[in-house]
């Protein structure tokens, strides 16, 4: 038998409780780059995806930060948690038995209430109980399977989960190592800049003494220099302040850890984007609200048969007496078995209460699965527009760096040839150094960037979990005359629920 949500796309059956929505899906990505269109690449790594950018102090730092962030140890001990809660939802299979044997010495009053005369008459002596009681549930109509399936889906949604912060905190880690060497590439170009500053000066310097300087070009040449070195310092600053941020997101106290200074930045790795519809398949946090979408379906399954009648089977056995001596022997055993049925009949609406905010989850766990898809193709169409479009401007900044530098030694061979004001000098270096950081600053973001995209299409995830889906119930039809009529206060025509 099916039961039928009445939302477009996702159904809630009674068999297998779950069928995966349909969500429409474009066919490429809007902007037609050559590079989005490339074949995986051979031996790309889909776990450690930050291998591509060959820097080994990433690689060192992303193990530091797999085994000691604390945020991911978080999410590994929800996933534990969520598993161990599919494994108490999976005992409610087998049968309850527990021993509870018992001593106890007792008296009795010899003025209890008796529906006969006592005449002073009381017991004193010895209890004992040595039984073994047994509790199960028969599944009659699904209940201890949905339930089963919702914490199955609970637990691979957890699972996702704890992907999902690990590639968060491995994209993090990334973006804060390569906004570090940028950094530092500024850096460098400053301490370039401040070396030629102090030549200048002592040119000006030697000027001054010859006769054909002036104190004015001195004092300019030495406030150009302190604001190099002032803007060196403000660098430094940042820089200290994300090797700290990546210390915590190692999991090291601050005071403890170092990110070792270097010339250079990685290269951007060409990374393949695919098409469209892989990304339903790799993003961790699309897989997580479709596991939180199956558990929706399952509970609201479970809601559904509260209507229904339970089943129990209790027994007791064991035996009882007042002797330790001939406790176990045959006269002492006593047993009981035997089924109950419970059958709501009024709740005052709670059931239906529930039944109905059991849908409205399901309903909200629905649209948030297909809000996560469609932000995930928007995530993307812009990664991979950022990409392309920082590529270009990279491109403009490496030929601006070319024209300033060359401007720059114009002009100071001709201040030394003494046909321009020194002036001329000043606005040439301050011109070439402000386009020589934002060609660090754009490499940088060009990696940055590509960390973001790498993030946007799932990483190198893949679903490890298997979704174990039980076998398919009966449809209604086959079911014995007598419990179709019962069916049908819960189901309406062709297996659609009634609002």
């Amino acid at each position: 038998m099916v039961l039928m949500l009445p939302v477009a796309g996702v159904r809630a059956e009674r068999g297998s409780g779950y069928k995966k929505p349909e969500t429409a899906v474009p066919g490429g990505w809007k902007d037609p780059v050559a590079w989005r269109r490339v074949q995986p690449l051979e031996g790309l790594p889909r776990g450690e995806w930050w291998r591509v950018y060959k820097d080994a102090e990433l690689n060192r730092l992303m193990g530091a930060a797999v085994a000691g962030n604390q945020e991911l140890r978080g999410a590994v001990a929800r996933f534990d948690s969520a598993r161990a809660g599919a494994r108490v939802a999976r005992s409610r299979f087998f049968p309850d038995i527990n021993a509870v044997p018992s001593a106890l010495h007792q008296r009795t009053s010899e003025n209890m209430a008796s529906p006969f005369p006592l005449r002073g008459l009381s017991y004193e002596g010895w209890n004992l109980n040595a039984p073994v009681d047994l509790s199960y549930e028969v599944d009659l109509w699904g209940r201890v399977r949905k339930a089963f399936e919702g914490a199955q889906a609970e637990a691979a949604g957890a699972a996702a989960a704890m992907e999902s912060v690990r590639l968060a905190m491995q994209a993090e880690l990334a973006q804060n190592y390569f906004r570090l060497r940028a950094i530092e590439g500024e850096q460098a170009v400053l301490d370039a800049v401040v070396g030629l500053w102090r030549e200048e000066l002592e040119i000006v310097k030697t000027r001054i003494r010859a006769g054909s300087g002036s104190e004015q070009d001195e004092e300019a040449a030495l406030a150009e220099l302190e604001s190099a070195a002032s803007q060196a310092s403000g660098l430094a600053a940042d820089r200290v302040q994300l090797e700290n941020a990546i210390a915590v997101l190692a999991g090291v106290a601050a005071p403890e850890f170092r990110v070792a200074a270097r010339a250079g930045m990685p290269a951007v790795p060409v990374i393949p984007a695919g098409m469209p519809s892989d990304l339903l398949e790799r993003r961790p946090d699309i897989a997580q609200a479709e596991r939180a979408l199956e558990a929706a379906t399952a509970k609201f399954g479970v809601a559904s048969l509260a209507l229904y009648p339970s089943l129990r089977i209790a027994g007791n056995g064991g035996f009882m007496g007042s002797d330790f001596g001939n406790l176990f022997e045959t006269i002492s055993r006593q047993w009981s078995i035997g089924p109950t049925v419970s059958l709501p009949l009024f709740a005052g609406g709670r059931n239906r209460a529930v039944q109905e905010a059991a849908r409205a989850a399901h309903e909200g766990a629905l649209a948030a699965y297909r809000q996560s898809v469609l932000t995930a193709f928007a995530d993307v169409e812009t990664q991979l527009g950022q990409a392309k479009l920082l590529a270009e401007q990279e491109a403009s900044q490496s030929r601006a760096v070319k024209h300033a530098e060359r401007a720059a030694e114009i002009a100071a061979a001709r201040h030394r040839a003494g046909t321009v004001a020194y002036v001329e000098v000043l606005i040439a270096n301050r011109t070439a150094l402000v386009v020589k950081r934002a060609q660090q600053v754009l490499a940088g973001r060009r990696l940055i960037a590509s960390v973001a995209l790498v993030k946007a299409l799932g990483g190198g995830w893949q679903q490890t979990m298997p979704v174990v889906v039980p076998e398919q119930t009966a449809d209604p039809a086959s079911l014995p005359p007598a419990k179709v009529p019962l069916l049908k206060r819960v189901f309406g025509r062709k297996g659609e629920v009634a609002r």
